[in-house]
């Protein structure tokens, strides 16, 4: 066994100083003893200390030895024959654990690595440069608000991290080097949540919230405070307890090849993952890593309840969703009947077990998990993603697939999936002049006629182009980006029955669903009585918004101009704090209003002042079919320069009335 010293003086907040996180604890020291667990997502109000043991981990793992100069921290023993910068000497150093932290807007050359555009061009050499991945291969990447990341960017990761491996092949570059790490991501869920499809790629999930015991939250002030007064004396104090941890984690790696998982315990895993109705095999096998790991944890060479009890908390709560909006977690009393309704682990014979691998945790094979290639997103809680069934769809109350509203002018807003834009992904539709050292993939016609005018002054005389870094020329791209989905809902009397007012719900559960599988941000504000509130400001929680909209208060008079000005102050004040993030307005009224003096008048008055904005607006219009219409929401669509739906016309499959259809009609 290997020593385990620690990784050198420093002042930061120790891992074993952290108070009430003993789950999170757990989760991070598990992931660290067997990285093909699959990485560790940290979900947790702001201020539970999320970042800090991240932070503090790195200060407990054991040091690595690594080949110098070698870009891709290769082990010496075990080098890798496929590593860029092979072959290797036989020399050896040693560093410590390294943490790479992965900010929100990377992208995604600066994650896998890119093409060194000035050699490549002038000098016609492949020379590439590592990313974020190769910096952290045997450490831990980190990444902060990985809810906020782009969803493309978070595949690549979660592939990496469950292959072992980063493959670059673009722009004449074809790299493949190792990237083992263990990659950690947190997030505040009341910003957003991951897709399930996402979120299942995490090994483990823990859900962090600040203890409700005054005892504890005293301990955990006095532990900050006390650290905050005297950080080398604070950190000197928990030296011992550090550097056990350190070595107790050192022998949990060592032990772990040893670990036997019994036919019975893989029959136990197996049980327990079907009786809460995950999907797939990868709950079954993450389970499985991770009650091997938790018993090397714990000193044993075999697999028993209490590693399977463990386990299961860990890797369970974020795969038993079934519904968008349903709060992920697993209830203890569930669990516990699982387990006594499952066969118990029983002790090998001694032959060992049929797999002399030790299964999982014998690291034979860690890709089996991640194998399956992702599908389409299927959505969940639905109905089937086909055509909306014929007749009144507006008139269930199950949420449908919506169709998709977007903005009509391509813009160049944050990667997303709903309206046209200029993003970092999709297909080349220009070229435009690199800013500073700016990454990026290169636009190698634009390069070259920039450069070629200048080849005779520049006294170029071989057969390259003499190219310059202010020559360098980068692809401009159109995909698809997201929006600031804000509701504007009339809750007024005017509405009418509660079934209407039910159907009207049901038709924005299936846009905000729409919504959250498309990463949208979203907003909520309605109307009625004699006031516009502000029920949600701007968020990416999409389960907040559905629960305000359940909870949504009717009845009274309808202030329709007093909706429209309040939307467009909360798009204002948007437009300040995320100016990529371009707005998409969704009115959801009968068109009436009744509050004040010259009430349609006024509302048309506002609503002209939103089109003369260019705000992109949709008018879904919640009068009834049957009896007499008014056809009030037209006139208002028409002053707003917005698309016209009928509520019936939000389900994907309809075909959309339009307002000359309607007047027709």
């Amino acid at each position: 066994m290997r020593a385990a010293p620690l990784s050198g003086p420093s002042n930061s907040f120790p891992f074993t100083a952290i108070v009430g996180m003993d789950d999170l604890q757990l989760a991070l020291i598990l992931a660290a003893i067997s990285p093909a667990i699959g990485g560790v997502l940290i979900r947790g109000e702001k201020g539970t200390a999320k970042s800090t043991a991240v932070r503090a981990l790195t200060e407990i793992l054991p040091p690595v030895d690594v080949v110098p100069g070698c870009r891709f921290s290769c082990d010496p023993d075990h080098p890798d024959p496929s590593c860029p910068d092979s072959p290797h000497a036989g020399e050896r150093s040693v560093r410590a654990a390294r943490l790479v932290e992965l900010p929100v807007g990377a992208t995604e050359d600066r994650v896998l690595g890119s093409l060194h555009l000035e050699k490549a061009l002038a000098e016609g050499v492949t020379a590439y440069e590592p990313g974020l991945l190769a910096a952290a291969h045997r450490g831990l990447l980190y990444v902060d608000e990985v809810n906020l990341l782009h969803d493309h960017l978070v595949d690549v990761l979660l592939d990496a991290a469950a292959m072992g491996r980063a493959t670059v092949e673009r722009d004449g570059v074809s790299v493949t080097h190792p990237a083992r790490f263990v990659l950690v991501g947190t997030m505040n869920p009341e910003e957003g949540e991951l897709r399930p499809q996402l979120l299942d790629r995490f090994g483990l999930t823990v859900d962090v919230v600040a203890s409700r015991d005054p005892a504890v939250r005293v301990e955990v002030m006095r532990a900050r405070l006390t650290y905050e007064a005297d950080p080398a004396a604070f950190v000197t104090r928990y030296d011992g307890a550090q550097r056990e941890l350190a070595e107790r984690i050192v022998k949990a790696r060592d032990l772990l090849t040893e670990v036997i998982l019994t036919d019975s315990a893989l029959r136990q895993i197996a049980e327990i993952c079907a009786s809460f109705d995950v999907d797939g095999m990868r709950a079954d096998l993450v389970t499985a890593r991770t009650a091997v790991a938790h018993a090397a944890w714990s000193g044993r060479t075999v697999v028993e309840v209490d590693d399977v009890r463990a386990a299961a908390k860990l890797a369970l709560p974020h795969r038993r969703r079934r519904n968008p909006f349903d709060a992920p977690g697993l209830d203890d009393e569930q669990l516990e009947e699982a387990i006594n309704n499952s066969t118990p682990p029983e002790d090998p014979d001694d032959d060992g077990p049929d797999d002399p691998s030790g299964g999982p945790g014998g690291g034979a094979d860690t890709s089996a998990s991640s194998s399956d290639s992702e599908g389409e997103e299927q959505s969940v809680g639905q109905a089937p993603a086909g055509p909306a069934p014929s007749g009144d769809v507006a008139g269930s109350s199950t949420p449908y697939k919506a169709r998709l509203l977007s903005v009509q002018v391509a813009g160049a807003g944050v990667a997303g999936r709903r309206s046209r834009a200029i993003t970092e992904v999709g297909r080349v539709v220009g070229d435009r002049g690199r800013v500073g050292r700016e990454a990026g993939r290169p636009h190698l016609l634009g390069t070259m006629r920039t450069a070629a005018p200048h080849q005779k002054v520049r006294g170029r005389s071989g057969p390259g182009l003499v190219v310059r870094a202010d020559d360098v020329r980068l692809a401009v791209r159109e995909g698809r980006e997201g929006n600031l989905v804000l509701f504007c809902v009339d809750a007024s009397g005017s509405m009418g029955t509660k079934k209407r007012m039910g159907e009207v719900k049901t038709a924005i559960v299936s846009l905000l669903l729409d919504a959250y599988q498309r990463r949208d941000t979203v907003g909520l504000v309605t109307f009625a009585g004699a006031a516009a509130t502000v029920a949600l400001p701007p968020t990416g929680s999409v389960e907040t918004a559905v629960r305000r909209l359940e909870s949504l208060p009717t009845g009274g008079r309808t202030p329709l101009a007093e909706g429209l000005l309040q939307a467009a102050e909360v798009l204002r004040i948007a437009a300040i704090r995320d100016p990529r993030r371009r707005p998409l307005l969704v009115l959801v009224t009968d068109g009436r209003a009744t509050h004040g003096d010259n009430a349609f008048a006024r509302a048309r008055q506002a609503a002209g002042w939103l089109a003369q904005r260019g705000m992109a607006t949709v008018v879904v219009d919640c009068e009834p079919r049957r009896g007499v219409r008014l056809g009030l929401a037209a006139e208002l669509a028409g002053d707003l320069g917005a698309e016209y739906l009928d509520l019936g016309d939000v389900a994907a499959g309809n075909l959309i009335r339009t307002v000359t259809e309607r007047k027709a009609a």
